[in-house]
């Protein structure tokens, strides 16, 4: 274990942050968490860099049979990203594509709506974004939302998570993006493990932390 629940892990991610990229504090950056767990992580590092806070949405396509197995992502903008050696691997068709595809945009939809309101996406041109989630395993969501962020062209971009397998975070350095972590074990198995709490965090907490809740 690593850290005792997501506040925890958030309030250190924040502290590596600001250790490995002290010029962030001068930068007036944008944290976007990615939901659900990551908007809790990223509170707390928009609290340590005096930054707004809010979200961008990104959803995991899964195997067939196997949901839990990522195959690709979606995130804003038709952001579409594929693993293709795994789609190759297990011989999926493009009709399963399509059509888990489309029930996922369908909810990226649905929780846009529910955790952004009627608010507008805040302009990211020409500004840092640092961009958070409460760990990252494959890396195929983190790279959908880094995808749908670096096409807004932010002055600097930044992938934040407490926890990081070894080969997700090759996989996002691979394709341009600064990687921070506090822990890259490498006998990573799957993010939760690495967290004393790591309950399932509800739409209405994550309503909450953005302020929208009554």
């Amino acid at each position: 274990m690593l850290f005792a629940d997501r506040t925890d892990a958030g309030q250190r991610l924040a502290a590596e942050l600001l250790v490995r990229l002290p010029h962030l504090l001068e930068q007036q950056p944008i944290v976007l968490g990615i939901p659900r767990g990551g908007v809790i992580v990223a509170r707390e590092v928009a609290r340590a860099l005096g930054a707004p806070l809010d979200v961008i949405i990104a959803r995991k396509l899964g195997a067939p049979g196997h949901e839990e197995l990522g195959i690709g992502a979606v995130a804003p903008g038709d952001t579409r990203v594929l693993d293709h050696e795994i789609i190759a691997a297990l011989r999926v068709d493009d009709e399963y594509l399509d059509a888990v595809t489309r029930r996922e945009r369908a909810e990226l939809e649905r929780r846009m709506r529910l955790f952004r309101g009627d608010r507008p996406f805040p302009s990211l041109a020409a500004r840092a974004v640092v961009l958070v989630d409460d760990g990252l395993a494959t890396g195929v969501t983190a790279r959908a939302a880094l995808a749908a962020v670096r096409r807004e062209q932010p002055a600097e971009l930044v992938f934040a998570a407490p926890v990081c397998s070894p080969e997700g975070s090759r996989a996002l350095t691979a394709e341009g993006y600064q990687v921070i972590c506090v822990g890259r074990p490498r006998d990573f198995r799957g993010v939760g493990e690495w967290y004393g709490d790591f309950d399932q965090v509800s739409d209405e907490e994550v309503v909450r932390v953005l302020g929208l809740g009554d």
